[in-house]
């Protein structure tokens, strides 16, 4: 399909396209899983008595985390702070009280939905270049916090704007991957066809 027959699409993307949009999925996800591996490690403690329930909220309304958080580490002063986080919700912490089965239903299919969507679209020559950086950033998001919400029961957050600066929820490398890819899919929509599919405009012919 070319971008003459439907404006959106340019010729179907080769492999070699797809060996590069994985490595890149690949790089990305890898910076998610590590830095929350650290974040781990570095920001929390394992609690040394019985955890509480998962992602359950208490007597008091209130949803204990299953470790303990440490002192926040300051990148910015009055800026920006990595602080320790558990978000048993989607991004920013949507569904966080949904039940558990729920949130596994949704996130599950809307990771697969997503990942099966972008790739086949990816392939058939949708979009231009902002398309193509698009898709493996939303893809590595959506990974990297399904593989915590599968190995931990909640997904990890770390990264956190100074509360006196302005008030928004903790968020993570996988939060800003999604973020960008959606940015980055919204310009690509606006764009004419010509220039999304990066073929020169086309120019019309004098009327005879």
């Amino acid at each position: 399909m070319t971008a003459s027959d439907s404006g959106r699409f340019t010729a179907r993307r080769s492999l070699a396209s797809l060996a590069l949009m994985l490595a890149s999925l690949s790089l990305y996800t890898f910076a998610d899983l590590a830095t929350k591996e650290w974040a781990l490690d570095a920001l929390s403690l394992a609690r040394p008595m019985r955890t509480p329930a998962l992602c359950q909220a208490n007597a008091d309304g209130e949803m204990p985390w299953q470790r303990v958080p440490k002192s926040a580490h300051t990148l910015v002063d009055g800026v920006l702070e990595l602080s320790y986080a558990e978000n048993c919700g989607a991004a920013f912490g949507l569904l966080r009280d949904a039940p558990s089965w729920v949130r596994a239903a949704v996130f599950g299919l809307a990771a697969v939905g997503a990942a099966i969507v972008l790739t086949v679209t990816f392939m058939r020559g949708f979009g231009g270049r902002s398309f193509v950086i698009a898709v493996p950033l939303i893809l590595s998001g959506a990974i990297g916090n399904l593989t915590d919400r599968l190995r931990h029961g909640y997904v990890v957050d770390f990264i956190q704007i100074d509360p006196r600066l302005f008030s928004y929820p903790t968020f993570n490398v996988a939060d800003i991957a999604i973020t960008i890819g959606v940015a980055l899919l919204l310009i690509d929509s606006m764009k004419t066809p010509d220039a999304a599919s990066g073929a020169p405009p086309t120019v019309a012919k004098d009327a005879a």
